[in-house]
C-alpha cells in the first residue's frame, strides 16, 4: 500500500480499534442467536441427563450471557489498545539463555483449542479480505508478521471470546452446543469489519498496490497447513496428577487390552489359552480379541527392550533430543506445506485425493522418516521412528479406507512419531487417544468408496481434525484426547440427523425413556405409599396404569409441562378421594372434584394407548373404591400427608435414579405409538425371550457407533453400520445403506454376535492391524529397526 497518511502507526491503531469497534457492534445479535440455538437445543428429545444440561446451559445463559458479551467486548477493547502501540525493540535474552518454560493447564489448553475451531471457521470465510487487511497493517508498521495477540490474528480475538465464556460464569461444556452458531455469526461480523477497515484506509489514503496483493496471495496459499505463531509457539504438556491425562493413564492401565473386530474392551474371563485352561469356560470372542492384541503389542515391548536397547516403561515421559525435535518441526513445514499435501491443492472435479496421492504420500513420509533417523540420537528414538513409519505404511496401503482419507491420516505420522516418542505408553496400550482416534475414524469410512465420501460432512470432520492436530503438534496426547471426544460427538450426529434414521432414533430414545421412567415412578409410587392406608386397588391402578402414564406424558410433553403436572396431581387427588370422608365438607369436596378427576384419569389412558373398554374395567374399581370412601368404609390419610405426597410428584424427577432398569417392552405396536405413523421402514427385532451368555452381553454392550457389520435377518444378508445405540445401551440401531433400519434390542445383539449372524466386517483395530504388520516386517528383517540410510 502506498500510504499518505502522516502516522503510518496511527493509523494502524485507528485500523485495530475500527475493527474491534464492528466486531463489539454484532456482540447483541451474537448473543441473541446463542440464545436461540440453546432454546432449540432445549426443546429436542434427547436423554434425561442431556436434556438437564441443556436446561443448565440455558438457565445459564439467561442470567449470564449479557456479562459474556460485555466481557467479550472489553477484552477486545484492551487488547486492541495493547497492540496498537509501536513496536518496540526485542528484550535481551535472560541470563543463562533464552529457553523459558511455562506450566500450562488444562483449561488453557482447552481453551486454545476450542478458539482455535472457530479460528479455522472464520479464516475459511473470511480468508481474503481477512488476509489483506493483515499485511496492510503490516505494511503500515514495517512488520514481518503480526504479533501473536494482535486482534486482527482469529486465533486471538477468538481466545478471548471463549475465555470470557467461562469467566462470565458459563459451562465450557456447554460451547459445542452453539459452536455452529457462533462460526456463522462471527464470520458475518469479520467479513463486515474488514469491510469496514477497508473503507477507512482508502478514505486515509491508503491504496492497494501489487506487491502487496501478491504477498496476500501468498498468505492465503500457506492454508491451514501453516500453523499460526500461537499454535507452533504452544508449550508441550506437563505430568500431571489431575485432569484428563491421569483419568486416561488410569483408564488405560485399567484395560490395555484391545477392541476385538471393531469392539472396545471389557473384562477378561479367566482362563489359560484360547480355550481356557483345563475345567474352566472357554475363553468368551471379546477375550481371545484381547488376548491376541495383548500378545501384539507384548512382541512389540519386546522388540524395544531387546533390539533398541530401551527398558520400556509404559507411563513414563521422555525427552526428545533437541537435534531430532528440531528436525521434526521442520520436516513437518517440509511435508505439510508442499504441494503433495496441502489440502488446499485437492484435484479439481475428482472428489478429492487418488490413490496416486497415497502412493506420492508414503514415498515423501518414507524419505524423511529416513531423514529423521539420520538425525536421532538413541537407538530407541531410531526404533520408534521406524516403527511409526510401518505402522502408516500399513494403514495407507488399506484399500478398504478411501483415498481422500488416507491421504489425510499421512498428515498424522509426525504428530503421533512426536507423542510415540515422548510417551512410550503409545506403544503399550490401544487405549490411548492417538490410536483410539485413528481406529475410530477408520472404522467408519470403511464401508464407503471415494464418491461416497468426497465432500462429505463425515470427510470435512476428518479434515478438520488432522487441522487442529497439526496446529498443537507439541500438545501431545491432550490435543488427541479432546479431538477424539469431539470426533465421538460428531459421530453421534452425522449417523443420525438425516432421513428415516433421525425420527427412529428420536422414538427408540423415547420408548427407552419412557419405560426406564415407568419403572423409577412406580419405584417412587411404592415409596411414597408404603405406609398409607391406600386400598389395593388403588395401589394397583398406580403401580401398572398410572407410572405409565406419567412416563408417557413426561417423555412427549416433558415433565414440567402443564399436562404432566395435572396429571401428576391426579394421582396425590386420587389417594386422598379414596380415603375415608367422615365429615360433610370432605364429601361434598368429593362430589365436585370427581368428574374432572375422572376426566383426567381417562385423558391419562388415553395417552397411553389404552383400549375402552379396559379403561372402563379401570374406571369401575376406582368408582367402587371412591363410593366406599364417601361411605367412610375405609381409612382416613391426614391432609398433610397427600400434600406432601403431591409436592413430591411435582417434581418427582428430582428423586428417581438410573440404578433400577428393567427389560423394555419393545415391538413394532410401541414404536408406531411413540411414532404416530406406520413403521413399516422399521425392522424391530425385541429380545424375544433370548438368552445370550454374560460374555456375549459383554461384547454386546462394547460395540462402538460407526463400526460396519454383516447381518444376517430372516435369510437377508446386509451391510449394516452400527448408527445409534441408547444412552443405557438397550436398544442399537444399524442402518444399511439403502436407508432402511433395523433396531435390535441388546439381549438380541447379543444372541446374534453368537449365532454368527451378525459379524464385525474388522477382525482387530486399524492400528493394531498396521502393529501387527510392522512386527511381521521387522521379523523378517530385524537389521532395518536401526539401520539408517545414507543421506
Amino acid at each position: 500500500m502506498a500510504s499518505q497518511a502522516p502516522s503510518d502507526h496511527a493509523l494502524a491503531r485507528r485500523t485495530r480499534e475500527r475493527f474491534v469497534a464492528e466486531m463489539c457492534r454484532g456482540l447483541g445479535e451474537l448473543g441473541a442467536a446463542v440464545k436461540e440455538r440453546l432454546t432449540e437445543a432445549l426443546e429436542q428429545v434427547s436423554s434425561v441427563r442431556e436434556m438437564q444440561e441443556r436446561r443448565d446451559a440455558w438457565t445459564l445463559f439467561q442470567s449470564h450471557g449479557r456479562a459474556w458479551e460485555e466481557g467479550t467486548a472489553s477484552a477486545w477493547r484492551r487488547a486492541a489498545q495493547a497492540v496498537g502501540a509501536p513496536p518496540v525493540a526485542a528484550r535481551p535474552a535472560a541470563a543463562g539463555g533464552d529457553l523459558q518454560l511455562e506450566l500450562v493447564g488444562d483449561e488453557a489448553v482447552e481453551n486454545k483449542i476450542q478458539a482455535s475451531r472457530l479460528a479455522l471457521a472464520l479464516r475459511e470465510r473470511a480468508g481474503g479480505p481477512l488476509a489483506e487487511l493483515c499485511v496492510g497493517v503490516q505494511h503500515l508498521e514495517r512488520r514481518e508478521e503480526l504479533p501473536e495477540h494482535d486482534v486482527l490474528r482469529p486465533e486471538a480475538l477468538m481466545l478471548l471470546l471463549v475465555e470470557q465464556w467461562t469467566v462470565a460464569g458459563l459451562q465450557r461444556s456447554s460451547l459445542p452446543l452453539v459452536m455452529d452458531t457462533l462460526q456463522r455469526h462471527l464470520a458475518g461480523d469479520m467479513l463486515q469489519a474488514c469491510k469496514a477497515c477497508d473503507a477507512l484506509l482508502r478514505a486515509a489514503g491508503v491504496q492497494p498496490d501489487a506487491d502487496l496483493r501478491q504477498r496476500v496471495r501468498l498468505t492465503q496459499m500457506a492454508g491451514p497447513g501453516a500453523a499460526p505463531a500461537a499454535a507452533r509457539s504452544a508449550p508441550a504438556p506437563v505430568p500431571s496428577s489431575s485432569g484428563w491425562m491421569a483419568t486416561a493413564i488410569g483408564a488405560a492401565a485399567a484395560a490395555p487390552g484391545p477392541a476385538p473386530r471393531g469392539a472396545a474392551p471389557a473384562a477378561q474371563p479367566a482362563g489359560g489359552g484360547e480355550g481356557g485352561a483345563a475345567g474352566e469356560a472357554p475363553l468368551s470372542p471379546l477375550a481371545r480379541a484381547r488376548r491376541r492384541a495383548q500378545g501384539v503389542l507384548g512382541q512389540l515391548r519386546r522388540v524395544l527392550s531387546e533390539q533398541a536397547g530401551h527398558f520400556f516403561e509404559p507411563t513414563a515421559k521422555q525427552e526428545i533430543s533437541p537435534t531430532l525435535a528440531d528436525a521434526i518441526r521442520r520436516s513437518r513445514h517440509v511435508v505439510f506445506d508442499s504441494d503433495l499435501l496441502l489440502g488446499d491443492t485437492e484435484p479439481a472435479g475428482t472428489g478429492g485425493y487418488t490413490q496416486a496421492n497415497v502412493v506420492r504420500a508414503a514415498a515423501v513420509l518414507r524419505e524423511h522418516s529416513n531423514e529423521l533417523k539420520r538425525k536421532a540420537a538413541t537407538d530407541s528414538e531410531k526404533a520408534t521412528i521406524e516403527i511409526v513409519a510401518l505402522m502408516f505404511q500399513s494403514i495407507l496401503a488399506e484399500e478398504r479406507i478411501p483415498a481422500a482419507i488416507r491421504v489425510w491420516f499421512a498428515r498424522l505420522q509426525l504428530p503421533v512419531l512426536r507423542v510415540a516418542l515422548a510417551e512410550p505408553e503409545f506403544f503399550g496400550t490401544l487405549n490411548h487417544p492417538a490410536r483410539q482416534l485413528i481406529d475410530r475414524m477408520g472404522s467408519c469410512v470403511l464401508g464407503f468408496d471415494a464418491r461416497a465420501i468426497g465432500g462429505s460432512a463425515l470427510e470435512a470432520e476428518i479434515r478438520r481434525v488432522v487441522q487442529v492436530i497439526e496446529q498443537y503438534p507439541e500438545t501431545g496426547r491432550r490435543v488427541f484426547q479432546l479431538v477424539y471426544d469431539e470426533f465421538q460427538k460428531f459421530l453421534s450426529r452425522y449417523l443420525t440427523e438425516k432421513g428415516a434414521a433421525s425420527k427412529v432414533v428420536s422414538v427408540a430414545q423415547q420408548v427407552e425413556q419412557k419405560e426406564t421412567l415407568a419403572i423409577q415412578y412406580t419405584i417412587e409410587l411404592r415409596n411414597l405409599l408404603q405406609d398409607m392406608p391406600v386400598r389395593e386397588e388403588v395401589r394397583e391402578f398406580l403401580f401398572k396404569v398410572w407410572a405409565e402414564v406419567l412416563a408417557m406424558a413426561a417423555v412427549r410433553k416433558g415433565p414440567q409441562d402443564e399436562e404432566t403436572v395435572a396429571l401428576k396431581r391426579s394421582a396425590a387427588d386420587l389417594v386422598w378421594a379414596a380415603s375415608a370422608k367422615p365429615n360433610r365438607a370432605d364429601r361434598t369436596r368429593v362430589i365436585q372434584s370427581l368428574p374432572q378427576l375422572l376426566q383426567r384419569l381417562r385423558q391419562g389412558m388415553t395417552l397411553l394407548g389404552l383400549a375402552s373398554p379396559v379403561q372402563e374395567g379401570h374406571i369401575k374399581r376406582i368408582s367402587d373404591t371412591l363410593a366406599d370412601a364417601f361411605m367412610s368404609k375405609t381409612e382416613a390419610i391426614p391432609q398433610a400427608r397427600i400434600d406432601q405426597m403431591a409436592q413430591r410428584l411435582a417434581n418427582l424427577e428430582d428423586f428417581v435414579s438410573d440404578d433400577s432398569m428393567g427389560d423394555l417392552a419393545l415391538d413394532a405396536d410401541s414404536i408406531e405409538l411413540m411414532l404416530g405413523i406406520d413403521a413399516s421402514s422399521i425392522d424391530v427385532i425385541p429380545d424375544a425371550g433370548a438368552r445370550p451368555g454374560d460374555a456375549m452381553l459383554d461384547w454386546a454392550r462394547e460395540l462402538q457407533v460407526g463400526h460396519w457389520f454383516t447381518l444376517d435377518h430372516n435369510q437377508k444378508v446386509s451391510q449394516v453400520q452400527l448408527a445409534w445405540r441408547s444412552e443405557r445401551r438397550q436398544l442399537y440401531l444399524f442402518a444399511s445403506m439403502d436407508g432402511r433400519s433395523t433396531l435390535i434390542q441388546i439381549k438380541r445383539v447379543a444372541a446374534y454376535l453368537q449365532a454368527g449372524l451378525l459379524i464385525p466386517q474388522e477382525e482387530e483395530a486399524l492400528t493394531l492391524r498396521a502393529t501387527r504388520q510392522a512386527l511381521e516386517k521387522l521379523d523378517a528383517n530385524p537389521e532395518r529397526l536401526l539401520a539408517v540410510p545414507a543421506g
